[in-house]
């Protein structure tokens, strides 16, 4: 939980402010991210669609193109992972604003990227590091959680749609 917390803390605000903005921006939101990541980034699509939002997960058979207007949010610690960068640089090439989550501002994923957060936490390679005794990019996926949950409340708060509202968005085949 310290180890959380610390990393949480030291998010800029100011970065995540830039990814709301595209959110709000956007006409649909399309998520990616590979193992974990890509896990917390369905998350993160559950509850920007239960906002109101037209959200796709980049994969599934439903997702439609991606287009001008739209807006890619995309995770990766490093930065790096393959599938994650050239989504990144196809939904750019196609005129999509790009979004990022990493560790790595200077990485491939965030040069594509109009919006940034970094999360200063280890990279999953990085198992001798002083910031985190977890294993394998945990501390990142944890606290990539918890920020997808902030982006989502600001959301919600700065607009006030009463819980009843969204809940009707909330699945109902269980």
């Amino acid at each position: 939980m310290a180890e959380i917390s610390a990393v949480f803390r030291r998010i800029d605000p100011e970065q995540v402010a830039a990814l709301v903005t595209q959110l709000r921006l956007a006409d649909r939101v399309f998520v990616t991210g590979a193992g974990r990541s890509g896990l917390v980034l369905k998350m993160a699509a559950m509850r920007l669609m239960h906002f109101g939002l037209t959200v796709h997960v980049v994969g599934e058979t439903t997702a439609p193109a991606i287009r001008a207007g739209d807006l890619l949010l995309a995770a990766s610690g490093s930065g790096t992972t393959a599938g994650v960068v050239k989504a990144a640089e196809t939904a750019a090439g196609q005129g999509a604003a790009v979004a990022a989550y990493t560790t790595n501002p200077g990485s491939p994923l965030a040069a594509a990227a109009a919006a940034v957060v970094v999360i200063p936490a280890a990279q999953k390679t990085d198992h001798g590091s002083a910031v985190s005794r977890q294993y394998s990019g945990s501390l990142f996926e944890q606290v990539l959680f918890a920020a997808t949950e902030a982006v989502f409340q600001s959301l919600w708060d700065a607009d006030a749609v009463a819980a009843e509202e969204l809940w009707q968005r909330h699945a109902n085949l269980e």
